[in-house]
């Protein structure tokens, strides 16, 4: 049964940054290529990566693939700052300033575009919203919505829209284009990260007491994945058996 088709797709080479819109790219076991695959280690928290949660002008710094995608290595991973310098991934002067920002110290860890740990992304390998739900939870917080506050990967657009209809698809599996398919598996709570701006790295504690009350913290959708290939904007989605 068709739902819908993709509006948007957008990865984040490096976690907690601002991520890039793509008309294509593959779906891997793991996630949309190269999602979260690059990140920073908080020294200040053994074992843990810097997130928005400590560091919410993470947001405000823009990354993106500058190249073709590869199986053997990623592209380039360009980043434009806050202060819109444009670097690269492993520049020292680049963790010097988020070091500075943050008053943490920080390690650059990298993953491989065939392997990148559920840890990254830390819930489940995809996170999708739909528009119709953004629409709506506008209504109900009476301020515009920029959607990537919540970090999805696929944006879709419904056929019918029928806010928040994604949440009775619960481990049902759906269709992607002509090869990737994936299963839903269950809500995705929010935290203070959706507080965040992220084209300014403002904090708007509004809209998690909105999203608390209103939507018992429930916004968006966990997916796994169940067979990887190509996703493109415009494909087809559609439930099936």
């Amino acid at each position: 049964m068709l739902i819908g088709h993709i509006k948007e797709i957008v990865r984040h080479p490096v976690k907690s940054f601002h991520g890039e819109s793509v008309q294509n790219t593959k779906v891997m076991n793991y996630g949309l290529y190269g999602d979260r695959s690059h990140a920073f280690l908080d020294e200040k928290r053994p074992g843990k990566f810097l997130t928005i949660t400590q560091f919410p002008e993470m947001a405000r710094y823009k990354a993106r693939f500058a190249g073709v995608e590869s199986m053997e290595e990623y592209p380039e991973v360009e980043i434009i700052t806050p202060a819109g310098k444009v670097v690269h991934w492993g520049d020292e002067e680049l963790i010097k300033d988020i070091e500075s920002r943050s008053n943490r110290k920080i390690s650059p860890i990298a993953y491989t575009p065939t392997h990148v740990p559920l840890g990254a992304i830390e819930e489940e390998h995809i996170q999708l919203v739909t528009d119709a739900s953004v629409e709506k939870l506008k209504e109900i917080w009476g301020k515009s919505v920029n959607y990537r506050r919540f970090r999805p990967n696929l944006l879709i657009s419904l056929k019918e829209k029928i806010p928040f209809m994604e949440e009775a698809w619960f481990g049902e599996r759906i269709k992607i284009g002509k090869q990737v398919k994936i299963q839903l598996k269950r809500h995705c709570e929010r935290c203070m990260i959706i507080t965040v701006n992220p084209d300014n790295g403002e904090r708007d504690p509004d809209l998690l007491k909105t999203v608390v009350n209103e939507r018992n913290n429930h916004f968006g959708v966990y997916a796994s994945v169940i067979k990887t290939g190509d996703i493109r904007v415009g494909d087809e989605v559609s439930l099936i058996n």
